[in-house]
């Protein structure tokens, strides 16, 4: 049979097909133009991002850190630029420790340094750049750029190095800063948390954002208490890049805003001469202004050099440091805790007579001992010391007396008379691992120990916290900061290391602590006989020996601490035990008398009595800063109003230069290295010599006394930052707004 086409059926279907085929493309092109108004419109803000970041770079600028120093303008922490050789382990594509001999035959790597850098491996990430090598010279930096092809993964980087130039000097109060751990990133991580949850008080120094390119943080001291103030604010720079990375331009720059300079209380003339004063031994010192709470000096002795720590302190230096049995890396003064022994009686004086336990002229004919049930305590002179009262009981330092005087107390009223001036508290001092030590009470035992029979307090247990010994134990900072507060009539200033920030643009400068922060409510006549009898001690006293010609009137208080208990029939024998089990020797002191400018608390550690151990060196502080310091200062007064004087015009170019002059190593006459100090402003050099000078009349000084000076040991040195010398009108506004506010007997 003979099938017929049908063509208008056959037209049908084609239009059919035809008609399908255009409907499909229009739903495809549609398709395509949604899709395109999609991601044109709806997500262009997202995909134009996205495509500025694959453009542009976003490179952090770490801020340059804050300038420490001392009162007088002194640099103790400083910056400088140089050359690192840095290696991104997960770009180098080879064996690690191939590429590192390779590159010993460019530059020169010791095993110090390889030690270092696997150190830094273990504490970081395999993407983040590591310095190998610091500060390259410039031939290095040539010969390795030259040859730098053969090392993909390997960079030369300017960094900014941190320096302490005298060294072992103050090392405990400036600290040190070091790179960071993934401890410390956890810690900036809960910082920014915690920062972001109050939007109130948001701080951009504390967002994690802001530590973006930052390799180092302060560790201990004021480096890291004051590490938000110290590291600025980090600033950020877009560079259009290539799809392959290299930079193209500089699209735009977020400057950085560099840290703000810590001006410390401390006065490092004074600190040296503090710690060149123990001469290898151990023990601390703490002297503070009692009008500001100013902290002078601060040792730790011994102490260590913080620029060991910068870079990462190298196996045989560490272990040196930790496992001597002298303890350099101890914080004496912070947190090293003594029994305080006889330094403790003027204060147990003074609680008696507030308390209404004594009167000045209450006595007793001392026989040498005192006894309560069937335990005798003994007198230092086993044959008694004659017709004793409150100001002999002082001067003599007799301890049956405050036998006596602490069992008629009781602890707990001890307790509570002592905690306001500090004893067993924290000070609360700007340096953080502050310990608290002792200021036994029942209650303070009842938590103490576990078992009942060691929580009860037993009444002979009393009877020895009288002369600072049993469960008293303090830091030598508590001390310091009672006796400040006593010369200071009851009024409680907070001690502090950092006396002001200052603003490193504006060189603004804001005090750390303005005014007081209490007064003890004692009465003044108390005051003063307990002062009169500190006096005593140093004109026919226990300290006479060590402050004889003093010009100038002191107080003090000798002290001898036992450093393990004797048997029943043992007696003492310095010489006989062993070095560590023998007696600490401490001593208070403040001058001038009638207006103290400066309080001491010292302790030499396992030297004996304290009179003869301690009391030289709190005489060698307070020669210093009330006679030879002044002298210093009226002496550089006069060198600078004879250098701008008419007659000395020809040579100003010269003065002009020097205070840039020596770098912090550079070689001095004789010897010695010179201290890098802020350029003076004249009128801040003139009126601080005029303060010396009124100090030095203040405490009756007289020529002819002299005092060593310390040469510093110095680190590397780089070229010397200037940094803005402070004046003496900050603190001249200091003390008279707490006069002001003293005047007006208001507590802030």
């Amino acid at each position: 049979m003979t099938e017929f086409k049908n063509p208008q059926q056959q037209l049908q279907t084609f239009h059919l097909r035809i008609t399908a085929a255009a409907l499909f493309v229009l739903i495809c092109f549609s398709l395509l133009v949604v899709r395109f108004v999609y991601l044109q419109v709806f997500r262009h803000n997202q995909y134009a991002l996205q495509a500025d970041e694959n453009r542009v770079s976003l490179a952090p600028i770490v801020p340059n850190r804050g300038v420490i120093m001392d009162r007088n303008g002194v640099v103790l922490a400083r910056n400088y630029s140089a050359y690192t050789l840095e290696i991104t382990p997960s770009k180098i594509g080879r064996p690690l420790e191939d590429l590192i001999t390779d590159l010993s035959d460019v530059v020169e790597i010791t095993p110090r340094d390889r030690a270092r850098f696997k150190k830094l491996m273990d504490d970081s990430k395999s993407f983040e750049s590591l310095p190998i090598r610091t500060r390259l010279t410039d031939t290095e930096v040539a010969r390795f750029t030259a040859q730098r092809f053969r090392f993909p993964g390997v960079d030369v980087h300017a960094r900014l190095f941190r320096q302490y130039p005298l060294g072992e000097t103050a090392a405990h109060v400036i600290g040190y800063i070091a790179r960071i751990s993934q401890r410390d990133r956890q810690r900036i991580e809960a910082m920014s948390e915690e920062n972001d949850s109050d939007s109130a008080k948001y701080d951009i120094r504390r967002d994690v954002n802001n530590y973006k390119g930052t390799d180092y943080i302060g560790k201990i001291g004021v480096e890291q208490s004051y590490e938000t103030q110290l590291h600025g604010i980090t600033g950020f720079e877009e560079i259009e890049v290539t799809a392959g990375g290299r930079p193209v331009r500089t699209i735009s720059r977020t400057p950085a805003t560099p840290g703000d300079n810590l001006v410390l209380s401390i006065d490092i003339k004074l600190q040296e001469v503090a710690e060149q004063a123990f001469a290898g031994r151990r023990g601390a010192v703490v002297a503070i202004e009692p009008k500001t709470g100013d902290v002078l000096a601060f040792v730790s002795a011994p102490s260590f050099d913080p620029n060991l720590f910068v870079e990462g302190i190298d196996q045989q230096n560490w272990d040196a440091l930790n496992n001597s049995p002298d303890r350099p890396l101890l914080n004496r003064p912070l947190r090293g805790t003594y029994p305080i022994g006889s330094t403790y009686k003027p204060f147990m004086a003074l609680a008696a007579l507030e308390l209404g336990k004594r009167t000045p002229n209450w006595g007793f004919q001392d026989t040498g001992s005192f006894t309560l049930g069937n335990h005798t305590f003994r007198n230092d002179v086993r044959s008694g010391q004659g017709w004793i009262d409150m100001y002999r009981s002082i001067v003599v330092s007799n301890d049956t007396y405050y036998y006596m005087l602490a069992h008629d107390l009781g602890v707990n009223a001890i307790h509570d008379f002592m905690a306001p001036l500090g004893f067993g508290q924290l000070t609360g001092i700007d340096i953080e691992g502050e310990a608290r030590g002792i200021l036994p009470s029942t209650e303070w035992k009842r938590k103490a120990y576990k078992k009942p029979a060691q929580q009860k307090w037993y009444d002979g247990e009393t009877i020895s916290l009288g002369i600072g010994q049993g469960y008293n134990s303090f830091t030598i900072l508590q001390l310091a900061h009672a006796t400040a507060t006593l010369a200071n009539n009851g009024i409680v200033m907070k001690p502090h290391l950092v006396k002001a920030i200052e603003d490193p643009v504006t060189h603004t400068r804001q005090l750390t602590v303005p005014h007081e922060s209490a007064r003890l409510p004692y009465k003044q006549a108390n005051i003063d006989f307990v002062k009169r009898a500190m006096v005593g001690v140093i004109k026919e006293g226990t300290g006479r020996q060590a402050f004889i010609g003093a010009p100038y009137e002191a107080g003090g208080k000798t002290g001898t601490a036992q450093v393990y208990s004797l048997g029943k029939n043992e007696k003492y024998n310095h010489n006989a035990i062993p070095e560590f089990k023998r007696d600490h020797a401490l001593f208070i002191a403040f001058a001038p008398a009638d207006d103290p400018k400066i309080a001491i608390a010292l302790i030499v550690e396992n030297a004996g009595w304290g009179g003869a151990q301690a009391g030289p060196v709190a005489r060698r502080l307070l020669d210093y800063y009330l006679i030879d310091e002044p002298k210093e200062r009226a002496a550089e007064a006069a060198a600078l109003q004879a250098a701008a004087s008419p007659a000395a015009a020809s040579g100003a170019s010269a003065v002009s230069a020097a205070p840039d002059a020596p770098p912090a190593s550079a070689a001095a006459p004789g010897g010695t290295t010179p201290v890098a100090r802020a350029a003076p402003l004249a009128s801040g050099a003139t009126a601080g010599a005029t303060a010396g000078a009124s100090r030095a009349n203040n405490g009756k000084a007289v020529a002819g006394s002299t005092s060593a000076t310390a040469a510093p040991k110095p680190a590397p040195a780089p070229p010397r930052q200037p940094a803005v010398s402070p004046t003496v009108a900050d603190e001249a506004r200091h003390r008279a707004a707490i006069r002001a506010q003293g005047a007006q007997g208001g507590t802030p």
